[in-house]
This record gives structure tokens, C-alpha cells and sequence, in this order.
């Protein structure tokens, strides 16, 4: 007899951080995944070291996330000795071959625009464990802006990160369209770039986890 499956739950990954507090409020809020940006252009960049001091934080089962962006081999390795257990995030114009090279589990962004090829996208990094699909704004994510969510084809094959402009109040309406495997948030739950607000992390969470109870109920 095959058992009945198990409702989709939503994995939440919270971007960005930088401090101790907010670390604490998105694991109590009920994060699954903590972001850590090590690119030094962004607003919300910190340390290896400091990212190391705060993954330490975490407690098992909440995924530390390294976010780079065209990083060389050796900050790459700095990120990785700083928090070994990190899942790492190419956000930049990184080729399949460096991605697969630190010999990490590895997402990879895709920057969503009339005209790119997800599916062909998909093949080219296969070996990634999700793509994470951002809006194509100026510089490298972090932009706060909704894509164009119909430009998401069907049959893509491998795992989907919702991202880009996401908050409270819209991301129920883009797991009830997209389906994602996860979503990811950082502006849409802050009250300055890199602070967090720990009511709104609180809100995102409860959305996500109102949805899928919906969605299952319906199903």
C-alpha cells in the first residue's frame, strides 16, 4: 500500500542579516534558511568572519546561506572556513564550472527578464541544488522589485526559490502561482537596509505557513 503524500511545506529563507537580534528573531519566526551576503558592494554586506559569529547562532536544522557575487576562489574559501556548514548562493555572473568547484551545495540566481531561457538556464547549471529566481535590476539583487512571475515556464527540473520583492502581504499570492519550493526575503522585512524587523519576519513566516495549510486543504 503507498502511503498518502505528505502536504508541500514552503521552505522560508530570510536574507541579509547582520545582526545577533535579528538572527534570533527569524529562527524564532521560523526561518529555514538565514542568508549572509559577503558582497562587499551591497548595503547588507558583512565579514567571513562575521558571518562565521553569526551562523554559529543557528540551531540544527536552519541552513546557513553564503550569498557571493563573481567572488574569487580564495573569498569564496574564507566564506567556507568561516561557516563550514553554509550552502552557498552565486548571485553574480558566475559560470557553471565555478560554482561547482568549492565542492559546496550550491543555489544559483537567475536575474528574470523578458527574453532569458529558464529552461535552458536549468541545463547549463544542473548542478545546483535550486535556482533562485530574482527581478533583473540594476546591480545584483537586493532591489526590493516583483518580476514578471508568468515569465516562470512550466517543467522547470530542479527545485524553484521565489525571490524578489516579496513581504507579508505578497507572498501568499506568489506561492498560490508559482508553487515554489521555497521563497526568499530581505527588504520586504526590514526597516533599514540590513535591520530587520522581527513582527514582519514573524508576519512573512505566518503567511507562508497559512498558505500551504490553504493550499492543502484544497488540494
Amino acid at each position: 500500500m503507498t502511503p498518502p503524500s505528505l502536504p508541500h511545506r514552503t521552505r522560508i529563507k530570510i536574507c541579509g542579516l547582520t545582526r545577533e537580534a535579528d538572527v534570533d528573531a527569524a529562527v524564532a519566526a521560523g526561518a529555514d534558511a538565514i542568508g549572509f551576503v559577503l558582497y562587499p558592494k551591497s548595503p547588507r554586506a558583512i565579514t567571513a568572519e562575521r558571518a562565521g559569529a553569526l551562523a554559529r547562532r543557528l540551531p540544527p536544522f536552519v541552513q546557513p546561506v553564503l550569498l557571493f557575487v563573481n567572488a574569487t576562489p580564495d573569498e569564496i574559501a574564507a566564506g567556507v572556513d568561516a561557516v563550514p556548514a553554509a550552502l552557498l548562493q552565486f548571485h553574480g555572473d558566475e559560470p557553471p564550472a565555478a560554482c561547482v568547484a568549492p565542492g559546496r551545495p550550491w543555489l544559483r540566481a537567475v536575474r528574470m527578464a523578458p527574453g532569458v531561457d529558464l529552461l535552458d538556464f536549468a541545463q547549463r547549471y544542473s548542478g545546483a541544488s535550486a535556482l533562485l529566481l530574482d527581478a533583473h535590476v540594476e546591480g545584483y539583487g537586493g532591489g526590493g522589485k516583483v518580476f514578471d512571475w508568468s515569465l516562470i515556464p512550466a517543467g522547470v527540473p530542479c527545485p524553484v526559490v521565489l525571490s524578489g520583492g516579496l513581504s507579508p502581504a505578497s507572498v501568499t499570492d506568489g506561492i498560490v502561482r508559482v508553487r515554489p519550493w521555497a521563497v526568499d526575503v530581505s527588504s520586504g522585512v526590514e526597516i533599514g537596509k540590513g535591520i530587520k524587523d522581527a513582527a514582519l519576519m514573524r508576519r512573512f513566516c505566518e503567511a507562508v505557513r497559512d498558505t500551504d495549510r490553504r493550499l492543502a486543504a484544497e488540494a
